[in-house]
Protein backbone atom coordinates (compact mmCIF):
# COMPACT_ATOMS: atom_id res chain seq x y z
CA UNK A 1 0.00 0.00 0.00
CA UNK A 2 2.94 2.27 1.03
CA UNK A 3 4.71 1.54 -2.09
CA UNK A 4 1.74 2.45 -4.42
CA UNK A 5 1.14 5.42 -2.83
CA UNK A 6 4.71 6.43 -3.30
CA UNK A 7 4.24 5.70 -7.07
CA UNK A 8 0.83 7.94 -7.51
CA UNK A 9 2.96 10.56 -5.88
CA UNK A 10 5.93 10.41 -7.62
CA UNK A 11 4.20 10.05 -11.24
CA UNK A 12 2.22 13.28 -10.18
CA UNK A 13 6.06 15.48 -9.61
CA UNK A 14 6.99 17.41 -12.74
CA UNK A 15 10.40 16.84 -13.51
CA UNK A 16 10.32 21.05 -12.78
CA UNK A 17 8.88 20.65 -9.01
CA UNK A 18 11.58 18.52 -8.76
CA UNK A 19 13.87 20.62 -9.70
CA UNK A 20 12.88 23.82 -7.75
CA UNK A 21 12.96 20.81 -4.62
CA UNK A 22 16.51 19.78 -5.11
CA UNK A 23 17.81 23.56 -6.25
CA UNK A 24 15.76 24.76 -2.69
CA UNK A 25 17.29 21.59 -0.90
CA UNK A 26 21.52 22.55 -2.01
CA UNK A 27 20.74 26.73 -1.52
CA UNK A 28 19.26 26.19 1.82
CA UNK A 29 22.04 23.57 2.57
CA UNK A 30 24.92 26.30 1.22
CA UNK A 31 23.24 28.96 3.39
CA UNK A 32 23.57 26.92 6.58
CA UNK A 33 27.11 25.94 5.59
CA UNK A 34 27.64 29.87 5.56
CA UNK A 35 25.94 31.06 8.41
CA UNK A 36 28.40 32.60 10.56
CA UNK A 37 29.16 31.17 14.43
CA UNK A 38 28.93 32.77 17.20
CA UNK A 39 30.74 35.79 17.76
CA UNK A 40 32.29 35.48 14.45
CA UNK A 41 34.30 38.45 13.16
CA UNK A 42 31.48 40.80 11.36
CA UNK A 43 31.95 40.49 7.22
CA UNK A 44 30.34 41.18 3.73
CA UNK A 45 27.01 39.05 2.88
CA UNK A 46 28.08 36.08 1.13
CA UNK A 47 26.20 34.71 -2.48
CA UNK A 48 25.65 31.06 -2.72
CA UNK A 49 28.58 29.02 -3.40
CA UNK A 50 31.13 31.67 -4.33
CA UNK A 51 31.01 33.72 -1.30
CA UNK A 52 32.69 36.28 -1.23
CA UNK A 53 34.62 35.36 -4.74
CA UNK A 54 32.93 38.08 -6.46
CA UNK A 55 33.84 40.87 -3.53
CA UNK A 56 37.23 40.49 -4.14
CA UNK A 57 39.57 42.38 -5.84
CA UNK A 58 42.33 40.21 -7.80
CA UNK A 59 44.14 43.14 -9.26
CA UNK A 60 44.43 45.14 -6.30
CA UNK A 61 43.95 42.53 -3.40
CA UNK A 62 45.24 44.94 -0.86
CA UNK A 63 43.14 48.08 -1.48
CA UNK A 64 39.92 45.67 -1.40
CA UNK A 65 40.92 44.57 2.07
CA UNK A 66 41.70 48.16 3.26
CA UNK A 67 37.71 48.92 2.06
CA UNK A 68 36.61 46.17 4.55
CA UNK A 69 38.88 46.85 7.43
CA UNK A 70 37.68 50.36 6.97
CA UNK A 71 33.92 49.12 7.13
CA UNK A 72 34.09 45.86 9.06
CA UNK A 73 37.24 47.15 11.67
CA UNK A 74 40.58 45.34 12.11
CA UNK A 75 39.11 41.71 11.97
CA UNK A 76 36.51 40.90 9.37
CA UNK A 77 35.56 37.95 8.11
CA UNK A 78 35.52 36.85 3.96
CA UNK A 79 34.22 33.33 2.72
CA UNK A 80 35.31 31.88 -0.39
CA UNK A 81 33.25 28.71 -1.16
CA UNK A 82 33.10 26.88 1.99
CA UNK A 83 36.25 28.31 3.18
CA UNK A 84 36.03 30.97 6.42
CA UNK A 85 38.56 33.60 6.51
CA UNK A 86 39.76 36.18 9.00
CA UNK A 87 41.35 38.78 7.99
CA UNK A 88 43.57 40.98 11.29
CA UNK A 89 44.87 44.25 10.67
CA UNK A 90 47.43 46.81 12.64
CA UNK A 91 50.55 45.74 14.38
CA UNK A 92 49.35 44.61 18.24
CA UNK A 93 46.45 42.42 16.58
CA UNK A 94 48.78 40.90 14.00
CA UNK A 95 51.64 40.13 16.44
CA UNK A 96 49.03 38.73 19.20
CA UNK A 97 47.96 36.27 16.32
CA UNK A 98 51.57 35.36 15.13
CA UNK A 99 53.58 35.55 18.62
CA UNK A 100 51.72 35.32 21.86
CA UNK A 101 48.59 33.12 20.26
CA UNK A 102 51.20 31.55 17.83
CA UNK A 103 50.30 28.11 18.69
CA UNK A 104 46.68 28.55 17.76
CA UNK A 105 47.46 30.01 14.55
CA UNK A 106 50.63 28.05 13.55
CA UNK A 107 49.52 25.53 10.93
CA UNK A 108 48.88 26.09 7.06
CA UNK A 109 45.79 25.29 5.55
CA UNK A 110 45.09 22.72 2.33
CA UNK A 111 42.61 24.50 0.24
CA UNK A 112 42.45 22.03 -3.04
CA UNK A 113 44.95 23.81 -5.20
CA UNK A 114 47.66 23.60 -2.49
CA UNK A 115 46.19 20.17 -1.78
CA UNK A 116 47.05 19.03 -5.37
CA UNK A 117 50.45 20.49 -5.64
CA UNK A 118 52.15 20.73 -2.48
CA UNK A 119 49.94 17.80 -0.39
CA UNK A 120 51.07 17.68 3.40
CA UNK A 121 55.06 17.81 2.91
CA UNK A 122 57.96 20.17 2.11
CA UNK A 123 58.13 23.38 4.50
CA UNK A 124 55.82 25.71 3.80
CA UNK A 125 52.93 23.62 3.48
CA UNK A 126 53.38 20.64 6.04
CA UNK A 127 51.70 20.90 9.52
CA UNK A 128 52.90 19.51 13.24
CA UNK A 129 55.41 17.12 13.96
CA UNK A 130 56.65 16.81 10.29
CA UNK A 131 57.25 20.65 9.43
CA UNK A 132 58.85 20.86 13.02
CA UNK A 133 61.08 17.84 11.80
CA UNK A 134 61.71 19.29 7.94
CA UNK A 135 62.27 22.95 9.55
CA UNK A 136 64.43 21.94 12.11
CA UNK A 137 66.45 19.58 9.73
CA UNK A 138 66.72 22.36 7.26
CA UNK A 139 67.92 25.40 9.61
CA UNK A 140 70.71 23.12 10.73
CA UNK A 141 71.83 21.64 7.54
CA UNK A 142 71.56 25.48 5.97
CA UNK A 143 74.13 26.47 8.61
CA UNK A 144 75.94 23.36 7.98
CA UNK A 145 76.40 24.90 4.43
CA UNK A 146 77.31 28.61 5.29
CA UNK A 147 73.95 30.46 6.27
CA UNK A 148 75.11 33.25 8.44
CA UNK A 149 78.49 32.05 7.88
CA UNK A 150 81.85 33.90 6.13
CA UNK A 151 81.48 31.15 3.66
CA UNK A 152 78.44 32.31 2.48
CA UNK A 153 78.99 36.07 2.41
CA UNK A 154 81.88 35.21 -0.13
CA UNK A 155 79.83 32.96 -2.26
CA UNK A 156 76.97 35.96 -2.73
CA UNK A 157 79.99 38.49 -3.52
CA UNK A 158 80.75 36.32 -6.22
CA UNK A 159 77.84 35.82 -7.30
CA UNK A 160 77.71 39.87 -7.24
CA UNK A 161 80.52 39.62 -9.67
CA UNK A 162 78.79 37.29 -12.14
CA UNK A 163 75.89 40.05 -12.24
CA UNK A 164 77.72 43.06 -12.57
CA UNK A 165 79.62 41.30 -15.58
CA UNK A 166 76.39 40.67 -17.15
CA UNK A 167 74.81 43.77 -16.85
CA UNK A 168 77.90 45.72 -18.30
CA UNK A 169 77.88 43.40 -21.09
CA UNK A 170 74.06 45.58 -22.10
CA UNK A 171 76.52 48.36 -22.28
CA UNK A 172 73.99 51.01 -21.38
CA UNK A 173 71.54 50.05 -24.09
CA UNK A 174 67.49 49.31 -22.52
CA UNK A 175 67.50 45.76 -20.81
CA UNK A 176 64.85 43.98 -18.84
CA UNK A 177 66.60 42.98 -15.81
CA UNK A 178 64.22 40.34 -14.74
CA UNK A 179 65.73 37.01 -15.37
CA UNK A 180 69.14 38.30 -14.80
CA UNK A 181 68.42 38.96 -11.31
CA UNK A 182 66.21 36.14 -10.63
CA UNK A 183 69.65 33.96 -12.22
CA UNK A 184 71.82 35.43 -9.58
CA UNK A 185 69.69 35.23 -6.52
CA UNK A 186 68.63 31.78 -7.42
CA UNK A 187 72.44 30.45 -7.84
CA UNK A 188 72.80 31.20 -3.97
CA UNK A 189 70.08 28.75 -2.94
CA UNK A 190 70.73 26.38 -5.79
CA UNK A 191 74.56 26.23 -4.41
CA UNK A 192 73.36 25.35 -1.19
CA UNK A 193 70.28 22.65 -2.10
CA UNK A 194 71.92 21.54 -5.64
CA UNK A 195 75.24 21.97 -5.20
CA UNK A 196 75.83 23.94 -8.07
CA UNK A 197 75.35 27.59 -9.71
CA UNK A 198 74.10 27.89 -13.03
CA UNK A 199 75.47 29.82 -16.12
CA UNK A 200 73.64 32.95 -17.26
CA UNK A 201 73.34 31.82 -20.66
CA UNK A 202 72.03 28.16 -19.54
CA UNK A 203 68.76 27.96 -21.46
CA UNK A 204 67.37 25.00 -19.33
CA UNK A 205 67.55 27.08 -16.16
CA UNK A 206 66.15 29.98 -17.87
CA UNK A 207 63.54 28.34 -18.95
CA UNK A 208 63.10 26.62 -15.15
CA UNK A 209 63.24 30.39 -13.93
CA UNK A 210 60.49 31.02 -15.91
CA UNK A 211 58.21 28.60 -15.16
CA UNK A 212 58.71 29.57 -11.83
CA UNK A 213 57.57 33.04 -12.65
CA UNK A 214 54.63 32.06 -14.91
CA UNK A 215 53.53 29.75 -11.50
CA UNK A 216 53.93 32.52 -9.46
CA UNK A 217 51.97 34.55 -11.70
CA UNK A 218 48.74 32.14 -11.81
CA UNK A 219 48.54 31.31 -8.61
CA UNK A 220 46.13 33.56 -6.11
CA UNK A 221 44.10 34.48 -9.41
CA UNK A 222 40.27 34.15 -10.13
CA UNK A 223 41.17 30.44 -11.16
CA UNK A 224 42.70 29.56 -8.77
CA UNK A 225 39.57 30.66 -6.06
CA UNK A 226 37.25 28.78 -8.41
CA UNK A 227 39.22 25.34 -8.14
CA UNK A 228 38.83 25.81 -4.32
CA UNK A 229 35.28 26.65 -4.57
CA UNK A 230 34.87 23.75 -7.00
CA UNK A 231 37.59 21.25 -7.43
CA UNK A 232 35.65 18.56 -8.94
CA UNK A 233 34.61 20.25 -11.56
CA UNK A 234 37.27 21.84 -12.19
CA UNK A 235 39.88 19.73 -12.17
CA UNK A 236 38.44 18.40 -15.92
CA UNK A 237 37.39 22.25 -17.48
CA UNK A 238 40.56 23.99 -19.14
CA UNK A 239 41.78 26.98 -18.19
CA UNK A 240 44.86 28.92 -16.41
CA UNK A 241 44.75 26.57 -13.20
CA UNK A 242 45.65 23.85 -15.75
CA UNK A 243 48.65 25.73 -16.75
CA UNK A 244 49.78 26.54 -13.05
CA UNK A 245 49.38 22.69 -12.40
CA UNK A 246 51.76 21.99 -15.40
CA UNK A 247 54.39 24.13 -14.73
CA UNK A 248 54.83 23.00 -11.19
CA UNK A 249 54.35 19.53 -12.45
CA UNK A 250 57.76 20.44 -14.91
CA UNK A 251 59.82 22.18 -11.78
CA UNK A 252 59.17 18.93 -9.73
CA UNK A 253 60.65 16.59 -12.76
CA UNK A 254 63.76 19.38 -12.78
CA UNK A 255 63.85 18.40 -9.30
CA UNK A 256 63.40 14.80 -9.05
CA UNK A 257 66.29 14.82 -11.96
CA UNK A 258 68.61 16.59 -9.86
CA UNK A 259 67.83 14.80 -6.60
CA UNK A 260 68.64 11.15 -9.09
CA UNK A 261 71.57 12.23 -10.34
CA UNK A 262 72.69 13.09 -6.60
CA UNK A 263 71.64 9.69 -5.76
CA UNK A 264 74.09 8.10 -8.61
CA UNK A 265 77.44 9.51 -6.87
CA UNK A 266 76.14 10.11 -3.12
CA UNK A 267 79.29 9.65 -0.99
CA UNK A 268 77.80 9.45 2.71
CA UNK A 269 80.76 10.98 4.53
CA UNK A 270 81.08 14.32 2.17
CA UNK A 271 77.94 15.89 1.91
CA UNK A 272 78.30 18.34 -0.81
CA UNK A 273 74.97 19.82 -0.17
CA UNK A 274 71.24 19.80 1.38
CA UNK A 275 69.87 16.97 -0.60
CA UNK A 276 72.76 15.14 0.25
CA UNK A 277 72.39 15.67 3.53
CA UNK A 278 68.50 14.54 3.62
CA UNK A 279 69.90 11.50 1.70
CA UNK A 280 71.73 10.87 4.48
CA UNK A 281 69.08 11.40 6.55
CA UNK A 282 67.16 9.21 5.02
CA UNK A 283 69.50 6.58 5.45
CA UNK A 284 69.93 6.78 9.15
CA UNK A 285 68.26 3.65 11.25
CA UNK A 286 66.78 6.43 13.79
CA UNK A 287 65.33 8.49 11.42
CA UNK A 288 62.32 10.03 11.83
CA UNK A 289 59.73 8.70 9.20
CA UNK A 290 59.01 11.74 7.51
CA UNK A 291 62.47 11.67 5.79
CA UNK A 292 61.41 10.26 2.69
CA UNK A 293 61.68 11.04 -1.06
CA UNK A 294 58.43 13.13 -1.22
CA UNK A 295 59.65 15.77 1.56
CA UNK A 296 62.81 15.29 -0.19
CA UNK A 297 61.64 16.99 -3.23
CA UNK A 298 58.91 19.22 -1.67
CA UNK A 299 61.72 20.22 0.83
CA UNK A 300 64.05 21.27 -2.06
CA UNK A 301 61.73 22.82 -4.16
CA UNK A 302 60.42 24.89 -1.34
CA UNK A 303 64.12 26.42 -0.68
CA UNK A 304 64.38 26.87 -4.33
CA UNK A 305 61.18 28.54 -4.70
CA UNK A 306 61.17 30.95 -1.51
CA UNK A 307 65.02 31.51 -2.26
CA UNK A 308 64.70 32.90 -5.49
CA UNK A 309 60.93 34.35 -6.08
CA UNK A 310 61.04 37.18 -2.81
CA UNK A 311 64.52 38.47 -3.11
CA UNK A 312 64.71 38.63 -6.60
CA UNK A 313 61.15 40.80 -6.88
CA UNK A 314 62.62 42.88 -4.25
CA UNK A 315 65.90 43.67 -6.07
CA UNK A 316 63.72 43.87 -8.96
CA UNK A 317 61.77 46.80 -7.51
CA UNK A 318 64.99 48.25 -5.93
CA UNK A 319 66.47 49.49 -9.55
CA UNK A 320 63.05 50.78 -10.46
CA UNK A 321 63.10 52.84 -7.54
CA UNK A 322 66.78 54.17 -8.07
CA UNK A 323 66.10 54.85 -11.58
CA UNK A 324 62.61 56.74 -10.93
CA UNK A 325 64.34 58.55 -7.96
CA UNK A 326 67.69 59.58 -8.99
CA UNK A 327 68.50 61.99 -6.32
CA UNK A 328 68.43 58.50 -3.86
CA UNK A 329 70.16 57.01 -6.44
CA UNK A 330 72.92 59.48 -6.17
CA UNK A 331 72.99 59.45 -2.17
CA UNK A 332 73.58 55.81 -2.26
CA UNK A 333 76.25 56.02 -4.58
CA UNK A 334 78.02 58.77 -2.15
CA UNK A 335 77.78 56.63 0.63
CA UNK A 336 78.95 53.62 -0.86
CA UNK A 337 82.25 55.65 -2.67
CA UNK A 338 83.11 57.73 1.22
CA UNK A 339 82.56 53.99 2.94
CA UNK A 340 83.34 51.12 0.42
CA UNK A 341 84.95 52.69 -2.88
CA UNK A 342 84.97 51.26 -6.12
CA UNK A 343 88.18 48.99 -5.01
CA UNK A 344 86.35 46.11 -2.99
CA UNK A 345 83.20 44.90 -2.95
CA UNK A 346 80.46 45.60 -0.27
CA UNK A 347 80.12 42.81 2.95
CA UNK A 348 77.73 42.68 5.72
CA UNK A 349 80.26 44.53 8.21
CA UNK A 350 80.13 47.36 5.96
CA UNK A 351 76.59 47.74 6.71
CA UNK A 352 76.62 49.54 10.24
CA UNK A 353 78.94 52.20 8.53
CA UNK A 354 76.23 52.56 5.53
CA UNK A 355 72.86 54.13 7.05
CA UNK A 356 71.80 55.54 4.29
CA UNK A 357 72.28 52.43 1.87
CA UNK A 358 70.73 50.41 4.67
CA UNK A 359 67.22 52.67 5.10
CA UNK A 360 67.43 52.75 1.57
CA UNK A 361 66.97 48.57 1.42
CA UNK A 362 64.58 48.22 4.10
CA UNK A 363 62.27 51.51 2.70
CA UNK A 364 62.21 49.49 -0.74
CA UNK A 365 61.02 46.61 1.59
CA UNK A 366 58.22 48.07 3.34
CA UNK A 367 56.78 50.01 -0.19
CA UNK A 368 56.97 47.28 -2.52
CA UNK A 369 55.30 45.39 0.29
CA UNK A 370 55.22 42.01 -1.96
CA UNK A 371 53.37 39.93 -0.26
CA UNK A 372 50.40 42.06 1.58
CA UNK A 373 48.73 39.33 3.27
CA UNK A 374 51.07 37.18 4.47
CA UNK A 375 51.41 33.48 3.80
CA UNK A 376 48.55 32.36 5.19
CA UNK A 377 47.75 30.48 8.64
CA UNK A 378 44.67 28.22 10.00
CA UNK A 379 43.63 27.85 13.75
CA UNK A 380 44.85 24.56 14.95
CA UNK A 381 41.74 24.66 18.11
CA UNK A 382 39.18 27.06 19.09
CA UNK A 383 40.34 30.10 19.84
CA UNK A 384 39.54 33.63 21.29
CA UNK A 385 40.92 37.18 18.90
CA UNK A 386 40.24 40.94 20.15
CA UNK A 387 37.09 39.30 21.66
CA UNK A 388 35.82 37.17 18.60
CA UNK A 389 35.48 33.43 18.22
CA UNK A 390 37.02 31.95 15.64
CA UNK A 391 36.85 28.48 15.24
CA UNK A 392 39.45 25.50 14.14
CA UNK A 393 39.80 24.83 11.21
CA UNK A 394 39.57 29.07 10.10
CA UNK A 395 42.05 30.43 7.86
CA UNK A 396 43.91 33.71 9.09
CA UNK A 397 45.04 36.26 6.67
CA UNK A 398 47.70 38.93 8.60
CA UNK A 399 47.38 42.01 6.95
CA UNK A 400 50.70 43.41 6.91
CA UNK A 401 49.57 46.12 4.30
CA UNK A 402 48.05 47.38 7.73
CA UNK A 403 51.58 47.51 9.16
CA UNK A 404 53.85 49.06 6.20
CA UNK A 405 51.61 51.50 5.60
CA UNK A 406 49.99 52.75 8.96
CA UNK A 407 49.87 56.41 9.22
CA UNK A 408 50.36 56.15 12.76
CA UNK A 409 53.89 54.35 12.14
CA UNK A 410 55.42 56.17 8.98
CA UNK A 411 55.61 59.70 8.20
CA UNK A 412 54.73 59.45 4.32
CA UNK A 413 53.75 56.34 4.22
CA UNK A 414 52.60 56.32 0.45
CA UNK A 415 55.74 58.21 -0.03
CA UNK A 416 58.96 56.59 -0.98
CA UNK A 417 60.97 58.22 2.22
CA UNK A 418 64.11 56.70 3.47
CA UNK A 419 64.00 58.95 6.26
CA UNK A 420 61.46 56.09 7.62
CA UNK A 421 64.49 54.59 9.05
CA UNK A 422 66.84 57.16 9.62
CA UNK A 423 66.98 59.11 13.23
CA UNK A 424 70.05 61.87 13.24
CA UNK A 425 71.68 60.47 10.63
CA UNK A 426 71.49 56.61 11.73
CA UNK A 427 69.53 53.72 10.87
CA UNK A 428 66.59 53.05 13.28
CA UNK A 429 64.32 49.75 13.31
CA UNK A 430 60.69 49.87 13.24
CA UNK A 431 58.58 47.31 15.02
CA UNK A 432 56.02 47.88 12.50
CA UNK A 433 58.54 46.29 9.68
CA UNK A 434 57.07 42.70 9.76
CA UNK A 435 58.01 41.61 5.72
CA UNK A 436 59.27 38.48 6.86
CA UNK A 437 56.72 37.77 9.18
CA UNK A 438 56.84 36.79 12.69
CA UNK A 439 56.23 34.26 15.15
CA UNK A 440 57.09 30.48 14.78
CA UNK A 441 56.45 30.72 10.91
CA UNK A 442 58.88 33.69 10.33
CA UNK A 443 60.35 33.21 7.10
CA UNK A 444 63.33 30.43 6.97
CA UNK A 445 65.47 32.31 5.21
CA UNK A 446 65.23 35.51 6.59
CA UNK A 447 69.19 35.96 7.30
CA UNK A 448 69.91 35.00 4.41
CA UNK A 449 67.70 37.29 2.70
CA UNK A 450 68.74 40.10 4.15
CA UNK A 451 72.20 39.24 3.51
CA UNK A 452 71.48 39.07 -0.52
CA UNK A 453 69.30 42.14 -0.53
CA UNK A 454 72.37 44.07 0.96
CA UNK A 455 75.38 43.00 -1.00
CA UNK A 456 73.27 42.80 -4.32
CA UNK A 457 71.98 45.87 -4.06
CA UNK A 458 74.66 47.95 -2.78
CA UNK A 459 77.61 45.77 -5.54
CA UNK A 460 74.87 47.59 -8.49
CA UNK A 461 74.50 50.96 -7.38
CA UNK A 462 78.61 50.63 -6.82
CA UNK A 463 79.20 49.84 -10.64
CA UNK A 464 76.43 51.31 -12.40
CA UNK A 465 74.01 54.04 -12.24
CA UNK A 466 70.42 53.20 -13.27
CA UNK A 467 68.01 55.75 -15.67
CA UNK A 468 65.45 54.92 -17.71
CA UNK A 469 65.59 54.83 -21.27
CA UNK A 470 65.06 57.58 -23.39
CA UNK A 471 61.54 59.32 -23.79
CA UNK A 472 60.10 56.42 -21.31
CA UNK A 473 58.59 56.77 -18.45
CA UNK A 474 58.84 53.68 -15.93
CA UNK A 475 56.19 53.10 -13.37
CA UNK A 476 55.15 51.70 -10.56
CA UNK A 477 52.46 49.00 -12.11
CA UNK A 478 52.45 45.23 -10.36
CA UNK A 479 50.98 42.28 -10.85
CA UNK A 480 49.29 40.04 -8.86
CA UNK A 481 50.36 36.42 -8.07
CA UNK A 482 52.38 34.93 -4.74
CA UNK A 483 54.33 38.11 -4.83
CA UNK A 484 53.11 41.70 -5.92
CA UNK A 485 55.78 41.97 -8.67
CA UNK A 486 56.42 45.06 -11.08
CA UNK A 487 55.10 44.96 -14.42
CA UNK A 488 58.22 43.65 -17.12
CA UNK A 489 60.02 46.89 -17.87
CA UNK A 490 63.37 48.04 -19.33
CA UNK A 491 66.21 50.42 -17.62
CA UNK A 492 69.61 51.20 -18.81
CA UNK A 493 72.83 50.68 -16.63
CA UNK A 494 75.05 53.38 -17.25
CA UNK A 495 79.00 52.11 -15.66
CA UNK A 496 80.31 54.29 -12.97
Amino acid sequence: MLLQLLSVFWEALSLQVVLVFLGTFILLADYKKKIRPRNFPPGPMCLPFLGNLLHMDFKNPQNGVLKFSKKYGNVFSIQVGNMRFVVVSGLQLVKEALVHQGENFVDRPKPPVIAQVFGSFGLVFSNGLIWKQQRRFALSTLRNFGLGKRSLEERIQEESRYLNEAIEAEKGQPFDPHFQINNAVSNIICSITFGDRFDYHNSRFHKLLRLLDEACHIQGNFWSMLYDIIPTIMKYLPGPHQTFFKKWGQLKTFVREIIEKHKEDWNPSEPRDFIDAYLNEMAKEEAPSSFHEENLLHSTLDLFFAGTETTSTTLRWALLYMAIYPEIQAKVQAEIDSVIGQSRQPAMDDRDSMPYTNAVVHEIQRISNIIPLNVPRVTTKDCTLAGFHIPKGTVLLTNLTSLLFDEDEWETPNVFNPGHFLENGQFRKKEAFLPFSAGKRACLGEQLARTELFIFFTALIQKFTFQAPKNVTLSFEFRVGLTLSPLPYRICAFAR
